[in-house]
Formats: structure tokens, sequence, C-alpha cells
């Protein structure tokens, strides 16, 4: 599949899409290209009905994403007039998977820090290998960071770890990312890619109309009560009541099988 640049990686593998940050030489680090390219593939996977699952992952085996390039910084956040564009396309590709219409899952191995830590976030789920490392070195640099991006933080492990992973600005291991709810599931490095494939399976294999109306909801719940749109979310209910595919799992039930569920 073309991503338009060699530093983002595509491609299907039957109900999953994967989409690959790679940037090896840098830790994967996030250059504009790259940003730019995120929109495009998950744009593509969202047109694909067999893909029913996105899977985001980092080439090399030694980290995830590691943040934003720095080495582009001097060239391309050189005045405030560049700043604010660099940050628009960074904050439209963010969009893009939190948008995502599919279930998203960050494979997360070895480092995932500012930037990267920033994507995982964006994901429905994080799965990481033993040996990663997290962090938000924002304070070590003296930068600001948005609130949208501290919301997002602050909603999965709560406003106590979320000033602690700010204000400390250290790398934190997988075990304490577990216990903060910072990742979902925690693999060994050599198993992680095939239990990500296996879990990523398990979630195309249900019903793609129920998934839809749950991340749809999970989402405005995570809004602001008098933002939330209430009506969509019945709207989304009442979709999975009326589908063929409510009919195709009461079926499947009575008749001791797996469903074949189409999403629709």
């Amino acid at each position: 599949m073309e991503t338009g640049t060699q530093r983002m990686l595509a491609r299907k593998d039957g109900a999953i899409g994967w989409m690959t940050f790679n940037n090896p030489a840098r830790h994967n680090a996030v250059s504009l290209d790259m940003w730019q390219a995120v929109p495009n593939i998950l744009d593509e996977f969202a047109r694909d009905d067999a893909i029913r699952v996105v899977v985001l992952a980092g080439a090399g085996g030694k980290a995830f994403v590691s943040g934003a390039d720095i080495s582009e910084f001097g060239e391309r956040r050189a005045s405030r007039e560049a700043v604010l564009e660099y940050n628009r396309i960074a904050d439209h590709a963010h969009r893009a998977i939190v948008e995502c219409r599919k279930p998203t899952i960050a494979m997360i191995q070895g480092y995932c820090i500012g930037g990267g830590l920033a994507v995982a976030l964006c994901c429905d789920l994080r799965i990481a290998s033993e040996d990663s490392r997290f962090g938000v070195p924002a304070a070590k640099l003296g930068l600001g960071y948005g609130f949208a991006g501290i919301k997002r933080l602050a909603d999965l492990v709560g406003p106590s770890f979320a000033k602690e992973i700010f204000f400390t600005a250290r790398q934190f291991d997988t075990a304490e990312a577990l216990q903060m709810g910072l990742v979902n599931r925690v693999r060994p490095a050599a198993e992680l890619e095939a239990y990500v494939s296996q879990y990523a399976q398990i979630i195309a294999a249900n019903a793609p109309l129920t998934i839809a109306a749950v991340k749809l909801c999970a989402a405005e719940y995570a809004k602001d009560p008098e933002a939330r749109d209430l009506a969509a979310c019945q709207a989304a209910v009442d979709t999975c009541f009326a589908s063929q595919d409510y009919v195709e799992g009461r079926t499947a039930f009575m008749e001791k099988r797996k469903p074949a569920f189409r999403g629709r």
C-alpha cells in the first residue's frame, strides 16, 4: 500500500490493518511527512470493509515511537508560523487515530516517549512488551503541553498519575505502566506480535456494529456532559438491534456455532 513516504508502512493482513512507524535509525521519531501520512493510511483502512481492526507499531524492535524528530525542528519549527503549521499537521494525525471508526491497538515495544506516548494514548488499546519504557520529558525540555494531550492521559490513568508522569519527566517501566492503567496487557517481547495479532483477530470476529457503537459511546463519555450527543449513541444502539448481524448472532448462539458477522 502506497503511503507517500518510506518512513510509514501500511499493509493489510486479513481483517487487520497494520500501520508501522518506520524510522528505526531515530527510534521511530516522527517526521513531518510521517505525520502527514497517518490520516491517509487510516482513511484507506476505513474504506476497506474487510479491515476490522487497526494495529499501530514501530519498526526495529527498539521503539514504538520515541517522539517528534527533533532534527527537523531547525527547519520545520524555526518560526511561530512554522510551529503552528507543524502542530496543525500533528494534531490532524492525532485526531485521525482518535476518530478512526475501527478499533485501534498500539503494539508497543521499547521506547514510547513524548510524542510516542501521545500516539499510543490516541489508540483504543495498548499492548506492550515487558521491556518497554514510557515517559513524557516535556518538563526537562521546557515545553508547554496542550490540554488535549493532558486530558487523554488523565482520562486513562487519573489526574494524580498524570501529574506524576509530567512532574517527574522520568521513564516508567512496563510494570509501572500496567499498575497505572497506561497499558492493557503486557507480554514478553518475543511473543508480542503474535499475541497482538491473535488479540486483534478476537476483536475482528465480533460484531462490527456493536464495537462501533461502544466506541462512539465511550468517546461521548469522555466529553463534558453538556457536549455529549446521546441521541447519536442511541441511534448507534438502535442500528445494532436492526441489523442482520443481530439476527446472525442470535441464530449462531442457538445453533451453537461461531457467528459470521458482516457489519450490516
